[in-house]
């Protein structure tokens, strides 16, 4: 198993809408970050630290038979590791096999390692892509909605919607390359209650940690686009750890002397 989102008056009309949109924007996630924790722990956060563990269910083969396929529960460990400004490094275990995926500013990479004999491993550099999709994923996780446009992206205020029986503010926000995340917000509260990927995967939180005056969900629930559910479970949040980046860094072979 590998364990492995334009004439003056015209112009002056696209103008004032597009100032009108950017404030209700701004005021969306001025409420959503209130509903996270105060402006200065924001500001003060470095890094989270989150471990837990992530239940699935992967198609197995029933008597060996490729084409009699059976669903079968997953339970994996998870640990992940985000700083400020672009480092990221999640491992996930089973049994089996240990996968750690990391990004270290314009680097990523894939490392396999086997569960019994962690000396053991492989090693795979990520591309461009990729490694723009973990940077987006980084400062979605660490800048919680502030501050897209200084990274170059883009943050649209797309109306008022409906979404799990709530009353929302919907935003979507853009880093370009096709990675979007469009998140649908209380608008009483500012609580999230959805973020729906680009590729039709939906995120849901459930719960909540209170860490140092910031909240955090105590699950998130993940359905990709062919209904498949990931339920992570964080057992434990820890802020502002200061890790060195050579736990970011591509992995080197370190021959014995």
């Amino acid at each position: 198993m590998k364990l492995r989102f334009l004439a003056s008056i015209v112009a002056l009309l696209l103008v004032a809408t597009a100032a009108f949109a950017d404030s209700r924007a701004t005021d969306a996630i001025r409420k959503a970050r209130v509903a996270i924790g105060s402006e200065s722990a924001l500001a003060a956060l470095q890094s989270i630290h989150y471990k837990g563990t992530l239940q699935t269910t992967q198609k197995v083969p029933v008597d060996g038979d490729p084409n009699n396929l059976r669903e079968e529960s997953v339970v994996l460990g998870i640990d992940i590791i985000f700083q400020k400004r672009f480092q990221q490094r999640m491992t996930l275990r089973s049994d089996r096999v240990v996968e750690t995926t990391a990004l270290n500013d314009y680097e990523a990479w894939v490392r396999q390692a086997d569960a019994a004999n962690e000396t053991q491993w492989q090693v795979t550099l990520l591309d461009s892509q990729q490694v723009k999709r973990l940077r987006a994923n980084t400062w979605e996780n660490l800048y919680f909605f502030a501050g897209i446009e200084r990274r170059g992206g883009t943050v649209e205020y797309a109306g008022e919607a409906r979404s799990d029986d709530r009353d929302c503010v919907k935003l979507i926000f853009s880093h370009g390359e096709n990675i979007v995340f469009t998140r649908f917000f209380d608008k009483s509260t500012g609580r999230l209650v959805k973020t729906v990927t680009e590729s039709g995967g939906e995120i849901r939180e459930e719960g909540e940690l209170i860490v140092q005056g910031l909240r955090f969900p105590r699950k998130l629930l993940n359905k990709s686009a062919d209904g498949q559910l990931a339920t992570i479970t964080f057992e434990s949040v820890t802020l502002n750890e200061r890790f060195p980046d050579d736990v970011f860094a591509v992995p080197t072979l370190r021959l014995a002397r």
